[in-house]
């Protein structure tokens, strides 16, 4: 089954490089004005729109043209960064000592204090796309689509991702058996990103 998956529009702790995770920050005044000049290419821009519930991934959902009924989906939902939402990676670095490097070198199972590991998130998200039944254009978040990308590829998330994902796209895939997920075709331009 196809789908296509892109991530919220631009929040102010984006700006500030902040984790956001399941805090439920809103999009940014620019952020808003992005996804209100974003269109789905075709054939997404006919496809079922889901969203994480999350407020910044719904209303870039609401905003991106063409209008279409928004259905939540919490499978879509940002990985939870636990204890170490609000912080900037380089401050966990200067200050996270010993826990904050170990969690940062184990990949697939870095697991922050009281969140999730992409591990979880991408079995989470590997259960939503077996439970499709027709194509849909979902948004979600940074966090969770390298989750998925992950899931396609087999990539451990140690080093770079075996491919560059602009944050300013769509990226096709096509659910498979099982839970499997194969990646169609990534970065397909959102007319009237800037």
């Amino acid at each position: 089954m196809p789908f296509a998956i892109l991530r919220h529009a631009p929040t102010v702790w984006n700006g500030e490089g902040r984790l956001q995770g399941l805090t439920d920050t809103a999009l940014s005044v620019e952020g808003e004005t992005a996804a209100r000049n974003w269109c789905l290419p075709p054939p997404a821009d006919g496809w079922k729109r889901v969203s994480s519930p999350l407020q910044r991934a719904r209303r870039t959902a609401e905003l991106v043209q063409p209008p279409a009924e928004v259905v939540l989906d919490s499978r879509l939902r940002e990985m939870s960064f636990g204890v170490w939402e609000g912080f900037t990676v380089e401050r966990l670095r200067a200050t996270g000592g010993e826990l904050f490097a170990t969690a940062e070198a184990a990949g697939l199972d870095f697991h922050p204090p009281g969140g999730e590991s992409p591990r979880m998130a991408m079995a989470r998200l590997s259960r939503w796309s077996s439970s499709l039944g027709e194509p849909v254009v979902a948004v979600s978040h940074k966090a969770a689509i390298r989750a998925l990308l992950a899931l396609a590829t087999g990539w451990n998330m140690l080093g770079r991702p075996p491919h560059k994902l602009d944050w300013k796209c769509a990226h096709f895939f096509v659910a498979g058996d099982e839970g499997r997920v194969r990646i169609d075709r990534l970065n397909v331009p959102l007319a009237g990103t800037s």
